[in-house]
């Protein structure tokens, strides 16, 4: 069943602009006065502060940032971008003992869509930046702290970068561009050469998207280049890694003598759509991870299927499971996940649009359940179901995207071949409920008392049109910035 978003009337709209523009001020007017962002909050009235205070949980409220880039002046258009030192929205995860506190993620760090000399690529604005988790505290007062920052890094302590990895493990064949729009080669001197001088990648680049804290205070990060599935120390420093590249010597997670790995398949992940969600059951025993969209098996053919994977590893037995995720339409986003129990799980999904800019957007959370869904990794072959090594669960000869890519009738067709896709039940319309404004859901807060944190990826408050770097907004006159902002919301009262 498809189910149509609730559209935003004109009314709603500038209300929610109103509350933005004030809401901001105090993320906003130190750093666009150059001041700093301790003396822009002094700097605001009793009243503003008070209003802000009192009403941040319902209308949400801005995560600290500092910048990254005070005043790099864009080339095309002489203006001035100021590139935030925030970014905290890929992923949110509760702090395992203190209910007011959570983790977020960073993904690779900003960058843009960008169309070069050597073709598609991306705009690295900060080639050398590295992911972070940042540990946060929402206050009485209604503000949030931002507590400390774990730099993530190699296992020998040496912080990461977000650059693409090499072919062999993970690449997306994106070329990298600097600030300037010249390809970031391995020889920054010399001109590029494909072969002599080719573009950057790194072994280790991570494109952080998915996080999961432990009870012991370590951390697991999936990402959606390999995809990977990479455990940090409380310190940041890598210890453990998944991954689907059998050949990898990275991959150090033995269970009774045998090493976890992802199916082959999830190599042939979409480029920027990999494992985006992550998540671990409350006994501590399964990963669970959520692929962002369908996947290019073998190609991009399948991109016009509605089914997405979801994985379960099972840390203590091995055991490793799939099950498959039936989007409202093909080319929606699965952005977050995380575990209420052993079963059911909370799991957003999204577009791309944002509210202010187009009132047919969607921003839904769906409670699934992996009970009676079929795992897919291990069905008996048929006359009509095979496995391929690379390619997994093949249904008359194509591949499960392949197959489903385009149908309408995908569910019924799903049942006669006796594969049920997981339960899901809409439990929250962000856009309807809270007036949401961004584009990317991302990250998704389950509080002690059950209530949801939601959390944006802001992509460091700049975006790309046209092949020009701008500054990120949310409404069409380039009056409310983008920020990662946290809101509030009890799931069970909708």
């Amino acid at each position: 069943m498809i189910l149509k978003p609730k559209r935003l009337t004109e009314s709603k709209i500038q209300i929610l602009k109103k509350r933005y523009v004030h809401g901001l001020v105090i993320a906003t007017m130190g750093i666009l006065g150059g001041q700093s962002l301790a003396h822009a909050q002094v700097a605001l009235n009793k009243d503003a502060s008070h209003q802000l205070a009192s009403n941040s949980v319902n209308s949400g409220i801005a995560l600290p940032f500092t910048l990254l880039k005070a005043d790099w002046g864009a080339p095309t258009t002489n203006q001035t971008i100021k590139i935030h030192n925030g970014g905290f929205g890929s992923d949110a995860a509760a702090h395992p003992s203190k209910p007011n506190q959570f983790y977020a993620l960073t993904d690779r760090g900003p960058n843009t869509d960008f169309i070069g000399a050597q073709g598609e690529g991306k705009q690295f604005l900060i080639p050398d930046y590295s992911p972070k988790i940042g540990l946060f505290e929402l206050t009485n007062s209604g503000q949030i702290r931002l507590i400390k920052q774990i730099v993530l890094k190699t296992a020998q302590n040496k912080p990461i970068n977000g650059l693409p990895n090499p072919s062999e493990f993970g690449a997306t064949h994106e070329i990298a561009y600097d600030l300037q729009g010249a390809p970031l080669t391995v020889h920054p001197n010399l001109p590029f050469d494909p072969k002599t001088n080719p573009t950057k990648t790194d072994l280790n680049g991570l494109d952080a998207e998915g996080l999961a804290a432990l009870n012991d205070g370590t951390f697991w990060v999936s990402d959606e280049y390999g995809p990977h599935i990479v455990h940090y120390n409380q310190a940041g420093r890598e210890i453990g890694r998944i991954n689907a590249f059998a050949n990898d010597p990275r991959n150090n997670v033995v269970v009774n003598g045998k090493k976890i790995l992802l199916p082959a398949e999830f190599a042939n992940r979409r480029a920027n759509r990999g494992m985006e969600g992550l998540t671990i059951t409350p006994d501590q025993s399964t990963l669970v991870g959520i692929m962002q969209s369908a996947m290019d098996n073998p190609d991009k053919s399948g991109r016009k299927s509605v089914l997405t994977r979801i994985v379960s590893l099972n840390l203590k037995s091995g055991e490793l499971r799939q099950y498959l995720y039936p989007q409202n339409q093909a080319g929606y986003s699965n952005s977050g996940i995380v575990a209420i129990n052993d079963h059911e799980f909370y799991v957003i999904e999204r577009d791309g649009k944002f509210p202010l800019q187009d009132t047919n957007s969607q921003k839904h959370i769906y409670k699934i359940d992996l009970k009676g869904a079929t795992n897919i990794q291990n069905l008996t072959p048929s006359k009509r179901m095979t496995y391929d090594p690379k390619l997994g669960l093949m249904i008359d000869n194509k591949t499960l995207e392949q197959w489903s890519a385009g149908r309408s009738d995908v569910l019924e067709k799903l049942l006669e071949l006796k594969i049920r896709p997981v339960k899901k039940q809409l439990v929250l319309d962000a856009v309807a409920a809270l007036n949401y404004p961004h584009d990317k859901l991302e990250g998704l807060w389950l509080r002690r008392d059950g209530k949801l944190g939601l959390i944006n990826d802001d992509d460091f408050s700049v975006e790309t049109q046209n092949n020009v770097i701008l500054q990120k907004y949310l409404d069409k006159d380039n009056k409310i910035l983008d920020v990662n902002r946290l809101y509030v919301i009890d799931p069970k009262a909708q």
